[in-house]
């Protein structure tokens, strides 16, 4: 099919911009009309700025980041919307070596646990206060990142004060290794594969993943200018279908080495293939020659992997308002419900025969294990999901969940 669409996409040099790659690469793009161009990246303020001013059309976002520029968080006022998620987990934490060998000394085992790690990381913590030594400093890529999020949940449900018990800064993800061979960090937060890349450099230990902390959580999204989705809705639904066979091609064994090399070339992560392999098999080597299968590291396609959850915006919102970046507003609360489109999701792949979700939330934490659920479409099976410390998310009871998530003021 000769191109009828072009389509401008910024990326990041992530494994989970796998979405888009392949769907260039592949040509899934092209046999919906698309002609596909990607453009590279270097930090995620580059791409927020980039997407508001018009350079892109849509991008590889934080699922954060859409619902902080619509709530006037961001330096530049943007309409941004969500139609897609690009799949489920994809990052983990990691540790300087000499950090690990402490967390060791009280109980810190290779197993990913994050409830064992924090409390390791937490006597750590309290050993060195104790001795006067500095705050640990970790790193997140973005302040509106699910990393930023999801390590202070950590961090706090392991009674770790965030920005009092540790310091947390903003480092690219590309420049996250070197900080820490450097020792400018001592750990940092952050998807594939820049984990790999210093567990291999013998400079850090992977400690936890996302996948234990939230299990079936979200990491990136498809970001779409508002008014571009507006004035090409029949280009974004293209777009939509070219992603959804994607994820489908992405999610396939058989697919992996090729997907490997794809991401490995020049144009997109531009780093060795063997880096790309552990996040993608789920065979992941944490340090010290030990591996560990963690086979929901990285979803592209099964559980809805694809589909922009209400909740899941909802709960990010939650977050914000819990480090101070936001007030609870009703006014907030339905600019947050507005930013994530699953009604755009559906009439795009409808015709596909896609496994649709009936709800556009759910309750996070609900399921502890496989679960069938209603859905249009193909069969949709969701499942474990929620958090390490067993807490639930109901996005129906917003208000409850804010104020037993408020830090503690001691």
């Amino acid at each position: 099919m000769s191109a009828q669409h072009h389509v401008t996409a910024g990326f990041i040099p992530l494994l989970d911009s796998a979405l888009l790659v392949a769907a260039r690469e592949v040509g899934f793009a092209a046999r919906e009309g698309i002609d596909l161009t990607l453009v590279r990246e270097t930090s995620w303020a580059n791409i927020r700025d980039r997407l508001a001013v018009g350079h892109f059309d849509v991008a590889h976002m934080l699922a954060p980041m859409p619902i902080a520029c619509n709530l006037g968080l961001t330096p530049v006022t943007s309409d941004t919307l969500v139609p897609m998620a690009l799949g489920l987990g994809g990052n983990a934490v990691t540790v300087a070596i000499d950090l690990w060998d402490e967390m060791a000394e009280f109980g810190a085992r290779p197993d990913l646990d994050p409830t064992m790690t924090g409390r390791a990381l937490d006597a750590v913590i309290s050993r060195r206060a104790a001795e006067g030594g500095d705050p640990l400093r970790f790193a997140v890529v973005h302040p509106h990142s699910g990393h930023n999020y999801e390590l202070r949940y950590w961090l706090a449900a392991c009674g770790i004060m965030p920005d009092c018990d540790v310091e947390i800064v903003i480092v690219p993800p590309p420049l996250m290794p070197d900080a820490l061979a450097a020792g400018r960090i001592d750990g940092y937060c952050v998807g594939e594969p820049w984990n790999m890349a210093s567990v291999l450099a013998g400079t850090g230990r992977i400690v936890t993943v996302k996948a234990a902390i939230w299990k079936s959580s979200p990491e990136k999204v498809l970001g779409v200018s508002a008014a571009w989705a507006e004035a090409n809705p029949d280009t974004l639904s293209a777009l939509l279908r070219a992603l959804f066979r994607s994820a489908l091609w992405c999610a396939d064994a058989s697919n992996r080495d090729d997907l490997a090399d794809m991401l490995a070339a020049p144009a997109y992560l531009a780093r060795p293939r063997e880096w790309m392999l552990p996040a993608l098999s789920g065979r992941i080597r944490i340090g010290g020659g030990e591996e560990r299968l963690v086979e929901d590291f990285f979803i592209p396609h099964a559980k809805a992997a694809t589909f922009p959850w209400k909740s899941h915006a909802l709960w990010y919102y939650t977050q914000m308002v819990r480090w101070g970046q936001v007030c609870a507003t009703r006014d907030n609360e339905a600019v947050v419900r507005d930013t994530y489109r699953p009604d755009i999701y559906r009439a795009a792949l409808k015709p596909l025969g896609a496994a649709l979700p009936g709800a556009n939330a759910k309750v996070e934490g609900a399921l502890a294990r496989p679960t069938a659920v209603g859905s249009a479409g193909a069969s949709l099976e969701l499942g474990p999901d929620g958090f390490f410390d067993g807490t639930i998310f109901d996005p129906d009871e917003l208000d409850i969940y804010i104020v037993g998530q408020r830090p503690d003021p001691e």
